[in-house]
């Protein structure tokens, strides 16, 4: 059974028919729109203790729904996010099946109603999340040095284009950018961060208090990476 209810959307609305690989997954569950974006849909499939989520992204998507697969696994032995309970892919796209954690999201109707009791709960979650997270184990990087070589990869590839850029950074041309970028200052401290820090990103339970991480938005799930902290 479909029903297209409980929807936060982000750009241009599209169909959100679930695809065939979904609908296989739900075995007859009811399957609900929990999420869309340019870059992926995320269904809620059934109801109580057997309620999931599975997020689809198209062939094409620069979604790399392995490595947030990889990257949840990891957290979950330290943190509130969602168990994985499996994934794959087809020619149509991939997917990513996750066990659902408590409460909803801080941007639901809930909380927007109530703004302070949210952006505590976002800031209480973060904060546990980052004492809990082991820098030394974190088998994840995203030091400022690897992403400039990634850049440079991209571009010596033709795949870094300007037209989503700041007009300030479009006219440095890539060549430019890359060179501004590699003037890395030296690391404060090194945290293990979510990557995507944002009020959709945090589950909040019925009593205010955080429940969970949640990853329903478009690009890779970051939550396990290495980063430099700026200082202060």
């Amino acid at each position: 059974m479909w029903h297209r209810e409980r929807v936060s959307t982000e750009g241009p609305r599209r169909s959100a028919t679930p695809p065939a690989a979904v609908r296989e997954l739900a075995t007859g569950r009811q399957v609900c729109l929990a999420w869309e974006n340019e870059d992926a849909l995320t269904f809620e499939v059934g109801e109580g203790p057997d309620r999931c989520f599975v997020k689809w992204a198209p062939a094409g998507s620069p979604l790399d729904l392995a490595a947030e697969a990889a990257r949840m696994t990891w957290a979950f032995a330290y943190t509130a996010v969602p168990r994985v309970l499996g994934r794959g892919a087809d020619s149509g796209g991939s997917w990513l099946v996750t066990a659902a954690l408590p409460g909803h999201n801080a941007v639901s109707p809930r909380w927007l109603a109530d703004p302070r009791t949210a952006v505590i709960a976002i800031g209480e979650g973060l904060r546990a999340m980052h004492d809990a997270l082991p820098v030394t184990d974190c088998p994840f990087s995203s030091m400022a040095q690897d992403r400039v070589a990634a850049a440079q990869r991209a571009a010596a590839a033709g795949r870094l284009g300007t037209s989503d850029w700041a007009p300030e950074h479009r006219e440095l041309g890539i060549e430019g950018a890359i060179t501004r970028a590699q003037n890395i200052p030296s690391a404060d401290k090194l945290v293990v961060c979510h990557g995507d820090a944002c009020a959709p990103n945090t589950l909040i339970a019925g009593n205010g208090r955080w429940s969970g991480h949640a990853r329903p938005r478009g690009v890779p799930w970051t939550s396990c990476r290495r980063i430099d902290a700026d200082p202060g």
